[in-house]
C-alpha cells in the first residue's frame, strides 16, 4: 500500500516547498491536504492533481482528529510553532489510530526563535549572544528539551513532547531565519529579511535595534526542505524509524548553512539599494525593539534577540548536508521583490 501521508500548510513558503520536495520525490504516496476551504486547494490542485484535500481550519478538532487517525504520517507546518488546538487535535488522531504495532508519525515545524528566552527574560535587546546561549541539537539536547516554560513555542513544544509513546513516533524540525525563493504553490517568500528589506525602502533608514550585534542562524528554504524529506525516508527505513535519536525525545533537529548579525543584513540591505537606486544616502538607524515593531512588523524583535542553534543531529543519523546558496547572495533578489511590491523602480542597471 501506498505511504499515506497528511500536510499542513501548503499554501505557506515552508509547507509548500516541502510538499514540492516531497510530491517529487515520492509522486507514489498518497498525499491529504488540509486547506482551509476550496479556494485555498486550488491552487495545489493545479500543482498538484493526485492529491486529496480535507477543509477545515486548525481549531476544527474533529475533522483534523478524524484525518490524522487515517494517515501514516503528518507534517505539520500550519501555524504548527503556536497554534494549541490544532497540535492538540493531531496529538489526539495519532494517538487513536495507531498502535505499537502500527505506529504514526508526526514530523512538526517549530522554530528557533524558541531559543531567545533569555534576552527577553533579561530585556537583553541588540546585544551579542553570550557562550550559554548557544545549543547544539546532540550535545545540548537535554537543555532543548528542558527550555523554559516561558520560552517562545515551548507551550506546543511541550504538548508534542508528550505524546511520543512506542505508537507515535514524533521528530520536531527548528530552523532559523530562512531565505531563499520558496517552490511552493501559493507563498514562495520568507518573512524576516524580505521584513527589514521592505521597512528600510519604506523608511529610508534599516533599522538596527541597540548596539545591531544580535545572531541567527540561516538556512536555505531547499536545503529544509530536504530535511523534511530525509525524516519523510526515515519513517519507511527500518534502521531508522524505532531509533529515538531521529524519532522521540531526542529528536529534535536545527538547520542551518550559516550565521549573521541584524546589523550585517541591514548593511546588506542599504549597500544594495544604493547600488540599485532605490535609496541615497540611506543609513542604518539605531531603534528600540518597539520602534523596530512599528516599520517591521512581527518579525522585530527576532532582530534584537539572539538565537543560535547549531545541527549536529541532521547529519549525524540522516547524512543531512546544506548545499544552498548563502544568505548574502540572496540580498539582491529580496530587495528587488520588495522594491517591486512598493512599486520602486531602480535607477540603475
Amino acid at each position: 500500500m501506498a505511504v499515506k501521508v497528511f500536510l499542513t500548510g501548503a499554501t505557506g513558503y515552508i509547507g509548500g516547498t516541502v510538499l514540492d520536495y516531497i510530491y517529487r520525490a515520492h509522486p507514489d504516496y498518497e498525499y491529504t491536504i488540509y486547506v482551509r476551504n476550496e479556494d485555498r486547494a486550488k491552487p495545489i490542485k493545479a500543482k498538484y492533481p493526485n492529491v486529496n484535500f480535507v477543509y477545515g481550519a486548525l481549531e476544527d478538532t474533529e475533522t483534523l482528529l478524524d484525518a490524522v487517525s487515517k494517515t501514516d504520517v503528518v507534517i505539520h507546518t500550519a501555524d504548527s510553532s503556536d497554534n494549541v488546538p490544532g497540535a492538540t487535535a493531531i496529538a489526539m488522531g495519532l494517538e487513536q489510530g495507531h498502535t505499537p504495532e502500527n505506529p504514526g508519525f508526526w514530523i512538526h515545524l517549530c522554530g528557533t526563535s524558541i531559543l531567545t528566552w533569555y534576552d527577553q527574560k533579561n530585556g537583553r535587546e541588540g546585544e551579542p549572544p553570550l557562550p550559554e546561549q548557544t545549543y547544539r541539537d546532540v550535545d545540548d539536547v537535554e537543555r532543548l528539551v528542558t527550555l523554559p516554560d516561558s520560552a517562545h513555542h515551548r507551550n506546543v513544544d511541550i504538548l508534542v513532547q508528550d505524546t511520543i509513546s512506542d505508537a507515535v513516533k514524533i521528530a520536531i524540525v527548528c530552523p532559523p531565519t530562512i531565505y531563499g525563493e520558496g517552490s511552493g504553490p501559493v507563498n514562495t517568500r520568507s518573512i524576516q529579511v524580505p521584513a527589514l528589506s521592505r521597512a528600510t525602502l519604506k523608511e529610508g533608514y534599516a533599522p538596527v535595534i541597540g548596539k545591531g550585534e544580535t545572531e541567527w542562524d540561516n538556512v536555505y528554504i531547499d536545503d529544509l526542505a530536504d530535511l523534511f524529506l530525509k525524516l519523510l525516508d526515515a519513517t519507511q527505513d527500518p534502521s531508522k524509524n524505532n531509533n529515538p535519536e531521529i524519532f522521540g525525545l531526542h529528536g529534535y533537529f536545527f538547520a542551518s548553512n550559516g550565521v549573521h548579525r541584524w546589523s550585517e543584513v541591514a548593511q546588506w540591505i542599504l549597500d544594495e539599494a544604493a547600488k540599485k537606486g532605490y535609496l541615497s544616502g540611506a543609513k542604518t538607524k539605531t531603534v528600540s525593539l518597539k520602534e523596530a515593531g512599528s516599520v517591521a512588523g512581527p518579525s522585530a524583535p527576532s532582530f534584537g534577540r539572539n538565537s543560535k542553534g547549531i545541527p549536529q543531529r541532521a547529519a549525524k543519523y540522516l547524512g543531512w548536508k546544506p548545499k544552498g546558496a548563502d544568505l548574502k547572495s540572496t540580498i539582491a533578489a529580496t530587495v528587488a521583490d520588495q522594491a517591486k511590491a512598493l512599486g520602486l523602480k531602480a535607477d540603475k542597471a
